[in-house]
């Protein structure tokens, strides 16, 4: 019952039982005594003659009024008790006591409102911690929520009000569901089936009901991620994930690698300060601070790391290296992990190699028409070498798998030797570099010679031995991918003759050179259009009459978007610098011609420089003007 119900059967309680005092009171104080004569009745008060005659105050005057017997009043229709239940005489006598509110309907709305409580406080945990406008739906949930329970007390229905704080709680809560499953995955989902069969699961376990085995028992402990510890050679070591299971930041370690998936990172970073351990992400290639550990805590996740990846956890002063696996909802994630001993303490760097992500293609990639048609030309070619070249985190690894998937791997025997091996590929013999035990680019790449292979990609040509025999196998009808770090395509081509390979077996076996960054891409739903200004326009040789508007992140937005999580990008395209080595150019690098003159040569070639395709890029509203001078020189 709700409290207008309980106000007005209170006050109709007080009223009744005043009128019936009030009667009692009259009757009281007008009956006489049992066996008295009634006196005579008085119609006026009379004073005798001499009354003010001497000044005197006159003496009272006894006023008798008929006393009136209790049978006269008429009955009362309704015995007299206290509360609201319905008075029934045959079970007990009159008063009857009984409770002002319904304690069964009392026990609903307090329910209802520590679910509204509840639900409250955990949006605003999940909001903040998954970054979904968390200001928004903690306001949403406190507004609505405290105004369906206003209307609830003041409705007249016990039903009414029940279905007021009912939709009151639930319609924000619904939609903030909607939204913060659409930016995790599906096993991070809440309110979906499979979510509410694992719940159901856990609290038949806490009775003693186990009906999902251990497995599913356990997977409420913490973030659903199963670590996999790795040997000093690569192989799988179950004993290091017993031996990490029951250590102090064990959880910890769990959570930062669940945090890391959901925010699309692909490196950690663990950095040492005096009293904390600072936790750093690189989301869609720029870094971003996420919640500090307390140092104690910091070390003892940095340790679990160290023992997954087969690490000596007493030495903090030298840089190790090392491999773990983490498998989370039928993905198979793998983790480089390196450290190196700095003044704080030791720092640790994890980078995140998602076995289940879709390499895609070369048209998905983001190449013009003209680009793509040459490249792909030069990927079907009998023989010859491809160097894509770029800083760390460039993409160059990505480029070469969508090349590679281009190729028939049924009609062709195709081989690569990487170090690590980052994505698995069906069909094609994949080999990783094992620097312990001897096994370099430059021994596996002249081994493999001897395996009739049809394409090799060499996952970096970093000396002078992989440069040569890397050239010697494209002139001996292979067709070689590789890469190499320069700037761009120009630099790549003067970094392998540095190399120590010879002009004229370099000249022979090149093809092409692909220089690409990567920028970030603009959020589609929260970016901004605005007009450039002209002196841009003229410096970049662009039509000033053709160009209407660029487009940016929002520079002063109401609301935090969902899609992007305030960031304003999402994702990344590729920008590319494509060379192809015609006829005049290979004559060039036989004469040891002077940079100058290959650029030159390039352009008259129909070269397009990375600034002239990200211009590109910024045109068509893909990425902003800031974000590619951030990444192009």
């Amino acid at each position: 019952m709700n409290t207008h119900h309980c106000r007005t059967i209170a006050s109709s309680g007080i009223v009744f039982g005043a009128l019936l005092l009030c009667a009692n009171s009259v009757i009281a104080q007008t009956s006489t005594a049992p066996g008295d004569q009634p006196a005579a009745p008085a119609t006026e008060a009379t004073l005798p003659a001499d009354a003010g005659a001497t000044g005197e105050p006159p003496a009272p005057v006894e006023v008798v009024v008929d006393a009136v017997p209790a049978s006269a009043w008429p009955p009362s229709p309704v015995p007299f008790f206290r509360g609201n239940a319905k008075p029934n005489s045959s079970k007990t006598p009159f008063p009857q006591a009984g409770g002002y509110f319904s304690l069964f309907r009392l026990i609903f709305y307090i329910g209802l409102l520590s679910f509204w409580v509840w639900s409250s406080a955990w949006v605003n945990e999940d909001s903040t911690s998954l970054k979904v406008r968390s200001d928004f739906w903690n306001s949403m949930m406190f507004g609505v929520g405290a105004a369906g329970l206003l209307l609830a007390v003041t409705s007249p229905s016990f039903f009414l009000a029940f279905a007021l704080i009912g939709a009151s709680t639930g319609t924000p809560l619904g939609f903030y569901v909607k939204e913060r499953n659409s930016k995790v995955p599906d096993k991070a989902k809440v309110l979906t089936p499979e979510h509410i069969r694992r719940v159901g699961i856990r609290l038949l376990a806490r009775i003693g009901i186990n009906i999902g085995g251990d497995g599913e028992v356990g997977s409420g402990n913490g973030p659903d991620i199963e670590f996999v510890g790795r040997t000093e050679t690569g192989r799988i070591d179950t004993s290091r994930t017993k031996q990490v299971e029951n250590s102090r930041g064990f959880m910890a370690a769990k959570e930062v690698v669940y945090d890391a998936l959901i925010r699309r990172a692909t490196d950690i970073h663990l950095e040492p300060r005096e009293d904390t351990m600072n936790i750093r992400m690189r989301i869609d290639g720029v870094m971003y601070p996420v919640e500090p550990f307390d140092r104690a805590l910091g070390d003892a996740v940095l340790n679990i790391f160290k023992v997954l990846g087969a690490m000596d956890i007493t030495e903090k002063r030298r840089s190790l290296d090392g491999s773990f696996r983490a498998i989370t909802e039928g993905r198979e994630i793998d983790f480089r992990v390196a450290t190196q001993g700095i003044r704080g303490g030791e720092k640790m760097s994890l980078r995140i190699l998602d076995q289940s992500a879709n390499t895609g293609t070369l048209p998905q990639l983001g190449f013009r028409k003209a680009l793509e048609e040459k490249l792909l030309g030069i990927v079907h070619q009998p023989h010859g070498l491809l160097v894509v070249c770029g800083p760390t985190g460039a993409g160059k690894s990505t480029t070469l798998y969508a090349a590679l998937k281009s190729i028939d791997a049924y009609q062709h025997n195709i081989i690569t030797i990487e170090d690590p091996v980052e994505y698995q590929m069906e069909n094609i013999t994949q080999i990783e570099v094992n620097t312990k035990s001897g096994q370099t680019f430059g021994n596996s790449l002249r081994s493999i010679l001897r395996q009739d292979p049809d394409v090799i990609m060499v996952g970096e040509i970093r000396d002078d031995e992989t440069a040569q025999i890397a050239c010697q196998a494209a002139n001996t009808g292979h067709n070689v991918f590789s890469t190499v770090h320069a700037n761009d395509s120009i630099t790549a081509l003067f970094r392998l003759l540095d190399l120590g390979i010879e002009p004229f077996l370099f000249a022979s076996s090149i093809s092409g050179i692909l220089a690409q960054r990567l920028a970030r891409r603009l959020c589609p739903k929260c970016k901004e259009a605005y007009k450039p200004k002209a002196e841009f326009l003229k410096q970049a040789n662009l039509p000033v009459d053709r160009i209407e508007k660029f487009y940016r992140p929002p520079r002063k937005p109401k609301e935090e978007c969902t899609a992007c999580g305030g960031l304003g990008y999402r994702g990344r395209v590729g920008v590319f610098e494509f060379l192809e080595i015609n006829d005049r150019l290979r004559d060039m690098i036989r004469e040891k011609a002077p940079l100058s003159q290959l650029k030159s040569e390039a352009r008259k070639n129909g070269m397009l420089y990375m600034q002239e395709e990200g211009l590109r890029l910024v045109v068509k509203g893909v990425t902003s003007i800031e974000e590619l001078m951030r990444v192009v020189k």
